[in-house]
């Protein structure tokens, strides 16, 4: 099967919360107790309390000479067909800024570089979603611009003339990057 041709998820599945029922460390059942100021996984065996993760994804804004922003428009669930930038999850071995890099260039075709720190945006926004979102500004420096991935198309916008966009971390981090380019130097 090819990459692009993922089924979609059962969604009665996914909104499932998936709950570590046994010990990583020595097997055991594990319980509910209170442990570092709330009720968390506890092994009565051996003690390891189960900590919970935050689902980190990075995203880029890039602005082409003409000021305007790339976006691609979603393959796949959720919010298919809608645009957002390009983004995706930080793998467990990569930094964010390394994340953002190869998203862009996964999803675009594009090469980025000089990657800055635009805003993060905190919330789950759907149950698959990350629960921090790292937007950085970059800047282009090689690649032809083809959609790929999990992008159906690739293109640039003005701010003022936006497709529907997917998320929230999408269009708080374009109205942060309105409001920095209102600002005077």
């Amino acid at each position: 099967m090819k990459k692009h041709e993922l089924p979609e998820l059962d969604p009665h599945i996914v909104s499932q919360q998936l709950e570590l029922n046994f010990c990583p460390r020595c097997g055991h059942a594990l319980a509910d107790m209170h442990a570092f100021g709330q009720v968390r996984r506890v092994c009565p065996a051996c003690g390891l309390v189960v900590f919970r993760e935050h689902k980190v994804a990075s995203a880029v804004l890039l602005e082409n000479e003409a000021g305007q922003v790339l976006l691609v428009r979603r393959a796949w669930g959720p919010k298919q067909g809608y645009w957002s930038l390009p983004a995706g999850f930080v793998d467990d071995d990569e930094s964010p800024e390394a994340a953002a890099i190869r998203e862009v260039c996964e999803e675009t075709g594009l090469e980025v570089a000089d990657l800055a720190l635009l805003t993060l945006i905190s919330g789950r926004e759907h149950e698959r979603g990350a629960d921090i979102v790292v937007v950085y500004r970059g800047r282009i420096v090689g690649g032809v611009l083809s959609a790929q991935d999990d992008a159906s198309e690739a293109a640039f916008f003005s701010l003022d003339a936006l497709p529907p966009l997917a998320f929230r971390a999408t269009r708080e981090a374009l109205a942060r990057w309105r409001e920095i380019r209102q600002e005077p130097a």
